[in-house]
């Protein structure tokens, strides 16, 4: 099983985001919805649409890079079982839950309790890497 088959998922689930995000914003742009100075320095309010996948966007680079350490520690460190790997895939398919909620109906208490459990199960992914390399 390869380790850096859920991660290079969401690295690309990453740059889908950030591609949608510019594309939603050109549009923006086009239509008169919002106005190019707006983007010289971020000041004033941004389109209510393109925040939250901005806001989201961001999301993205938060926690996730907990993750790709992770990951990599696991490789190093040839923590690449079946448990290690079912985490890490547990984590990425909640992260892509949490982009559909988010992006899509926004029911906050619903994305929420995704959020939390994808946090539940990264440390958990956590928890067993470190055990592995203290066993």
């Amino acid at each position: 099983m390869n380790i850096f088959l859920p991660a290079l998922l969401l690295m690309f689930h990453t740059l889908l985001v950030a591609a949608y995000m510019g594309y939603r914003r050109f549009t923006a742009i086009t239509r008169g919805e919002v106005s190019l100075d707006y983007y010289k320095l971020y000041h004033g309010e941004e389109h209510e649409p393109l925040r939250k996948i901005a806001r989201h966007f961001s999301n993205l680079l938060e926690v996730p890079p907990l993750f790709y350490l992770l990951t990599i520690i696991a490789f190093v460190s040839q923590l690449t079982g079946t448990l290690v790997v079912a985490l890490a895939w547990a984590y990425v398919l909640l992260r892509l839950v949490h982009s559909y909620v988010h992006l899509g109906s926004n029911n906050v208490p619903v994305r929420f309790r995704i959020f939390v459990l994808s946090m539940v199960v990264l440390l958990a992914y956590l928890l067993v890497i470190v055990a592995g390399l203290l066993l």
